[in-house]
């Protein structure tokens, strides 16, 4: 399984990837807490150390955080002071509880096969009018970082097609450069959409 490697990346890892120097994505974190009501409920997938959970915590949100990695999840709960579920995004069940999902380089390591029924189970856990943020990196087939890690690398137009065939609304997609933790150039693709 592809996340094997990813997943013994991000336990090995946790402390110096969770405390690495790193802007917090303020303006798509300030974009998509605009769309939402006032202490509205967020879910946010793959948390990481805990940063933007502690902004949107900061910005009077009801935040429920949640990690793959049982040691970043450790990490992200000494930064916020609450819980962090463990859990893989396959294994997302809850239905019409969260008015937003924040998703911030995360779902870019959901094997591609299963990427439609991931979005699927978070469909179901919005509440209509729910809004879902997403980053990716850019590309054209699945393949591995130079720490081992797996991405899914799809196209703007692989993911516009994905969610309209899911059924999301008012889907926005940006493209811009940047970096990743590897130090290595690259093209990102940050995804808005309604349930």
């Amino acid at each position: 399984m592809p996340l094997d490697r990813t997943s013994a990346f991000y336990e090995e890892n946790a402390e110096k990837y969770a405390k690495r120097a790193r802007s917090l994505p303020k303006q798509q974190l300030d974009a998509f807490l605009a769309g939402l009501a006032p202490g509205a409920a967020i879910l946010e997938l793959g948390c990481g150390g805990g940063q933007d959970s502690a902004y949107m915590l900061a910005q009077g949100f009801d935040v429920t955080p949640t990690d793959g990695s049982t040691e970043l999840a450790r990490q992200a709960e000494a930064l916020i002071g609450r819980p962090v579920r463990v859990m893989l995004f396959q294994e997302l069940d809850a239905d019409s509880a969260f008015n937003g999902v924040w998703a911030h380089a995360s779902l870019l390591h959901v094997p591609r096969p299963e990427l439609p029924d991931v979005f699927a189970r978070i469909r179901r856990a919005l509440r209509t009018g729910g809004i879902i943020h997403a980053t990716f990196k850019a590309g054209g087939a699945e393949g591995h970082d130079g720490f081992g890690r797996y991405y899914n690398y799809p196209s703007a137009d692989e993911l516009s097609a994905l969610l309209t065939k899911g059924g999301w609304h008012d889907i926005t997609i940006e493209e811009n450069d940047g970096g990743g933790y590897d130090g290595e150039p690259t093209r990102w693709i940050t995804v808005m959409a309604h349930r």
